[in-house]
């Protein structure tokens, strides 16, 4: 009922007029909401265009370098227990607060190792302009959410029965044949996860939008979930807001679920 209820009242206030306030005189408008985003709110496209190639860079950067570390940490290291739960902490830490350690980072540390160095990296504005307020929230993302999807990566690779990868040694296969047809085949149902975790998260990241760079410079960095907030519960246009979370809802529910039947038919048993 939580969650039915409010699902279900959001499709009637997606055609209404509402301030969020009163119950009583939510307007029907029909489909004038609609309208109005799909041909006359740029901004709400131009965040949806930022949070699709947020989304893009996230995914792949955040899974690669899981998938890397988990590869890495399932070999006979010393101290890889230790590694793992220092890898994982990030994920700890809830967004907000993460986003205001990265933006002290991004503004005062990494000015001060700039002036005392003189590297180029450290000194570029890096959430003062488009390009590199992106990139800097994807590097937040990245390192708060890698360490979760190594855990699950872990897991998987464990699980591969030892015999299929030290028959393929014996046959001849190199380190990079054996992950690429032995390995990844089996481990395809945790790839199935990891992508779907990370894609419905990278879509629906707020926090760190809103602690980073606000939807800055002007409205470059804006996340869809963030112009949707302010549409609600700052212009107090919660029907237009509601309307805009619809839409958002089924362009995720749509690439989500092509994502995962994609994956799901290269998955394989051992």
């Amino acid at each position: 009922m939580i969650v039915a209820v409010p699902f279900f009242m959001g499709f009637y206030y997606t055609f209404t007029e509402w301030n969020g306030l009163d119950l009583n005189h939510a307007k029907w408008t029909g489909f004038a909401n609609l309208k109005r985003i799909f041909s006359d709110d740029p901004r709400f496209w131009t965040a949806f265009g930022f949070t699709a190639k947020f989304t893009v860079a996230a995914v792949a950067i955040t899974n690669a370098l899981a998938l890397a570390l988990g590869l890495l940490l399932t070999r006979p290291l010393k101290g890889r227990s230790i590694l793992r739960v220092v890898f994982f902490l990030p994920n700890v830490i809830g967004g907000l607060l993460l986003g205001y350690i990265w933006y002290f980072i991004y503004t005062r540390g990494f000015a001060a190792i700039g002036e005392a160095t003189g590297w180029h990296l450290f000194n570029l504005p890096w959430l003062g302009t488009p390009a590199t307020a992106f990139w800097g929230i994807v590097g937040v993302f990245v390192w708060q959410t890698s360490g979760y999807m190594m855990i699950i990566y872990i897991a998987a690779i464990i699980g591969v029965p030892k015999d299929l990868s030290e028959a393929a040694r014996i046959d001849g296969a190199s380190a990079w044949q054996t992950f690429r047809s032995v390995t990844l085949p089996l481990i395809m149902p945790a790839v199935t996860i990891c992508l779907f975790l990370t894609t419905s998260n990278a879509f629906r990241m707020f926090d760190l939008n809103l602690s980073l760079t606000g939807g800055g410079p002007g409205y470059a960095s804006e996340s869809i979930a963030l112009n949707i907030y302010r549409e609600a519960l700052t212009n107090s246009r919660y029907g237009l807001g509601t309307a805009k979370a619809m839409i958002f809802f089924f362009a995720v529910a749509l690439i989500t679920v092509t994502q995962v039947w994609v994956t799901k038919k290269k998955e394989v048993e051992a």
